[in-house]
């Protein structure tokens, strides 16, 4: 009987800023989260993510390479960034010249089981639970669907 190879959870190279709680087990590495953050279990942030302060990550949530989150921000359970879009109709096997950037700017909200591919978000923005985000968001307000569609104006305050 052949034994299997068995990894564990880490936190490698995590830039923290003050008050940041995590809940383990999770994978850290190489990203920075800044001051008053809070990063529940079962989490991978991988290396160059960048989260701002004040910004809250759920469960299960999935943040790959090449994903800047904001300030005053919150990331709901089994959130999913995507960088690779297959553009070759497969993965890009570490080919990074073919992942893409997302940036999410401040005072978003992403409902659980969002799936969030290569895109900007600006501030003020509500991600309803559910959707796919497939293009940038430009005006703040409240999306929903997949793929995501804007349903409600909101002002400078959600």
């Amino acid at each position: 009987m052949n034994e299997p190879i068995k990894l564990h959870s880490k936190i490698i190279d995590v830039q923290f800023g003050e008050n940041v709680k995590i809940v383990e087990p999770l994978n850290l590495y190489g990203c920075s989260i800044g001051n008053n953050c809070f990063v529940g279990p079962f989490v991978e942030i991988q290396k160059e993510v960048v989260i701002g302060s004040n910004t809250k990550v759920q469960s299960h949530t999935f943040i790959c390479e090449l994903v800047t989150i904001g300030k005053e921000c919150f990331i709901g359970h089994g959130v999913m960034f995507i960088n690779d879009l297959f553009e070759d109709g497969k993965p890009a096997n570490g080919n990074k010249s073919k992942w893409k950037h997302t940036s999410i700017g401040n005072n978003v909200s992403i409902g659980s089981n969002a799936t969030i591919l290569p895109v900007n978000i600006c501030d003020n923005v509500v991600i309803g639970a559910g959707s796919v985000v497939t293009k940038d968001i430009l005006e703040q307000g409240v999306y929903v669907g997949n793929p995501a569609r804007k349903i409600k104006k909101t002002g400078s305050q959600l």
